[in-house]
This record gives C-alpha cells, structure tokens and sequence, in this order.
C-alpha cells in the first residue's frame, strides 16, 4: 500500500464501516491517522486494471516488548469485488509477510453477525478463540448506542 492508493483504500474503509457489521468506528481516518497506527511493513492493496478492490494491514496490540509478535488486523473489500477470493488473497499475503518478520500471531474481532467475514477468515487459519459480550457500542448509524458483542479469531504462525 502506497500514499497514493489511500483515495481508494479510505473509500473502501468507508463502504465497509457503512454496512455497519465491520467496526465500531464510525468513519475512516485521514491518511496520517492510518499511517502512524498501522506498520508499514504488513500493508497491501489487491488491485486490478489499477483499480484497488481490497486492503489490509496491521497494528501493535501492544507496546510491550514480550508481545512485539502480536497484531490486530483488518482486512477490507470493495462492494463490487466480493466473492472473487481478494479477502483470501489478502490474508495470505498478510501471513506471509509478518511470518517473515517474526511475528506469531493475527488476531481480529469480528461481529459474530459478519457471516462472510467468518467464513474468509476461518478459510485462512485463523480460529475463533473466545467471544467478548457487550465489548462497545456503535457510535453511528441506526444501530447507534446499542451494545455489540465481537468473536476474538487469531491466526498462530507454524512456522515463527
């Protein structure tokens, strides 16, 4: 992912939080926001005919030395590209990538609703490994307010 694809990654982000079953957030950020919290090393863009169709990357969980091998993801497709197996592609080369820089573990929440994300990511190693009720509320749309329960999946490394 390159400064240039951020238009295209923003609006992306955008489509998604819109469905109201990807994050909390209620907008995407600005390009600075993204770019000092997500490391810089595990960001890819899938495109096709120069248009980007999906993103993902990669923050700290912590600033703890000990879980330096730890990261929370999140992964993104456009509206118009979903079923062509990009959000496979894209957790592929993620895992590819932090296993050669030494980290062990992804990890993702996701709503227990986001049937199609489940399914992507359990077909990409990761497994479900607890459930935290009542974790935060939307702060937009018409689901504003109400309590949301996510699914905590994480993806070990075999190899690191």
């Amino acid at each position: 992912m390159l400064p240039e694809d951020w238009p295209a990654v923003q609006a992306i982000f955008a489509e998604g939080i819109e469905t109201g079953q990807a994050t909390f957030e209620a907008s995407a950020p600005d390009w600075e926001q993204f770019d000092s919290s997500r490391l810089a090393d595990h960001r890819f863009v899938a495109e096709a005919s120069g248009l980007v169709l999906g993103w993902t990357a990669v923050s700290p969980v912590s600033s703890r030395a000990v879980y330096a091998g730890v990261v929370e993801h999140s992964v993104y497709v456009a509206g118009s590209a979903r079923g062509q197996g990009i959000g496979g592609s894209l957790l592929r080369a993620l895992a590819a990538s932090t296993e050669q820089h030494g980290i062990w573990t992804i990890q993702s929440s996701i709503f227990p609703e986001n049937h199609a994300s489940l399914r992507l990511h359990q077909a990409n190693g990761f497994t479900i490994v607890g459930r935290r009720e009542r974790i935060a509320r939307m702060s937009y749309g018409p689901a504003a307010g109400q309590w949301r329960d996510t699914l905590l999946l994480e993806r070990r490394s075999a190899r690191v």
